[in-house]
């Protein structure tokens, strides 16, 4: 959960004081590929959103907690079938 220390003053009462870990890079990396998957049909926008989104969260798989980078990993996979899909089609279109 998070690192805590202990500190007790002259009367002897005790004071907890609790730090939460937090990835910053995991979690900027969640947003930018969600945001990355729900605008990806904007060409080049949503591209570069999904792009760095892979990247941060892959960046942020090597910090505690992992669970948001983990998640911006998996949609970032799957907005690299929907972009892959989209480019295919649009090809395809344009070859018709």
């Amino acid at each position: 959960m998070g690192d805590y220390k202990e500190y007790k003053d002259q009367s002897g009462n005790t004071t907890v004081i609790i730090q939460h870990k937090s990835n910053g890079l995991g979690t900027a990396g969640f947003v930018l590929a969600l945001l990355g998957f729900l605008l990806s049909w904007i060409p080049v926008f949503g591209w570069v959103m999904w792009a760095f989104g892979f990247l941060f969260s892959f960046l942020g798989l090597f910090k505690a907690p992992r669970g948001l980078a983990i998640a911006g990993i998996i949609i970032s996979f799957i907005g690299f079938f929907f972009v892959l899909f989209l480019a295919t089609t649009l090809m395809a279109l344009l070859a018709l």
